[in-house]
C-alpha cells in the first residue's frame, strides 16, 4: 500500500477527509504557488492600488498596487517553509538532546532534564519575542528565536519514549549481543519512535506557523514587503475600512492552515499513537 493511500484510510469522518485534503492541498501550493503566480508579488503599481477583487487581480490588490493572489501564493511557500525549517531543526536538536539524556541516565540525564523543564517555565512565545527583538526584525530571526524556544518540548518528548523504549525486552536482548549504542539508537529507538514524532509535529506545525505570522504581525519576524501571511495582515490592517480583501486572503490563509494541520495531527494521533489506540 503507498504512503498516500495509508494515508487516505485513516479518515473516519467527512471533517478528517476535507482537512487531509486541504493539507495536500496547501502544500502543493507551497510548492507550485510562485510559478503559477499571475504578476510579480513584489511589484509597486500605485495606479492599480487599493482595487477591489476582479478579473484581472482575483483578489484584488494592496495599498502599493501589489496582486494579493501572487503573494498570497508566494508567502504559502514562504510560510510554509520557515514552519518546517523550525520543526526540522528542533526535532534534531530536541531528539538528540532526549536520546543522549535517556542512554546516559544518571546525573548527566538529571542536569539535561532540569535545564529542559526551566526551559518549558517560559511561555515560547514570549521567549521567541525576546528573541527576535534581540537578534533584529526579520524572518530569519523569527525563525531563529523560535528554534531557541520550541526544542524543550521535543527533548522532554523523546527522552520519555527512549526510556520507555530501553525498557522493553528487545534492547535487553540487544545488549546481550553487544550491538553498539550508535546501532540500538538508528534501528530500534528511532524507527520505534518516528510515530509518535510524526503526531507531535502535525499538530505543533499549525503552532510553529501562527508564532511565525504572530512575530511578522507585530513587527519582529518577516519585514514588508515581504510575501509572510502575517506580514501581509500587518501591512493590510490600516486599509481595512476601505481594502478589507487585503487582510481577509491572508487571514483566511492562516485560520484554514491551522485548522486543517490540528485535525489532521488529531486524525494521526489516533491512528498512530498507542495510547489512543488503547483507548
Amino acid at each position: 500500500m503507498s504512503v498516500f493511500a495509508k494515508l487516505w484510510s485513516y479518515p473516519k469522518t467527512n471533517i478528517e477527509r476535507v482537512a487531509l485534503v486541504l493539507v495536500l492541498a496547501i502544500i502543493l501550493l507551497a510548492i507550485i504557488g510562485p510559478f503559477i503566480a499571475p504578476f510579480d508579488p513584489l511589484k509597486i503599481a500605485f495606479r492599480s492600488k487599493l482595487q477591489a477583487p476582479s478579473l484581472a487581480h482575483w483578489l484584488g490588490t494592496d495599498g502599493s498596487g501589489r496582486d494579493v493572489l501572487s503573494r498570497l501564493l508566494h508567502g504559502a511557500q514562504l510560510t510554509l517553509s520557515a514552519t518546517m525549517l523550525v520543526l526540522v531543526v528542533v526535532v534534531a536538536i530536541g531528539c538528540a538532546i532526549g536520546i543522549f539524556s535517556a542512554f546516559v541516565g544518571g546525573a548527566v540525564d538529571n542536569m539535561l532534564m532540569r535545564l529542559t523543564d526551566i526551559w518549558l517555565g517560559f511561555p515560547p512565545l514570549i521567549l521567541a519575542l525576546g528573541f527576535a527583538s534581540a537578534l533584529g526584525a526579520s524572518l530569519s530571526a523569527a525563525i531563529w528565536a523560535l528554534i531557541f524556544s520550541w526544542w524543550p518540548n521535543y527533548a522532554r518528548l523523546s527522552r520519555m519514549v527512549t526510556s520507555d523504549i530501553l525498557s522493553q525486552k528487545f534492547i535487553a536482548s540487544a545488549d546481550a549481543l553487544g550491538v553498539p549504542t550508535h546501532r540500538k539508537v538508528f534501528h530500534y529507538v528511532i524507527p520505534n519512535a518516528l510515530d509518535v514524532l510524526v503526531v507531535q509535529v502535525a499538530l505543533d506545525v499549525s503552532a510553529v506557523m501562527l508564532a511565525i505570522s504572530g512575530l511578522s504581525f507585530i513587527g519582529v519576524g518577516a519585514q514588508i514587503p515581504a510575501p509572510e501571511w502575517g506580514a501581509m495582515i500587518a501591512d493590510g490592517r490600516s486599509y481595512v475600512a476601505n481594502g478589507w480583501w487585503i487582510v481577509l486572503a491572508p487571514g483566511l490563509a492562516i485560520f484554514l492552515t491551522a485548522v486543517s494541520f490540528n485535525v489532521v495531527g488529531d486524525m494521526l494521533r489516533r491512528e498512530l499513537d498507542p495510547t489512543s489506540r488503547r483507548r
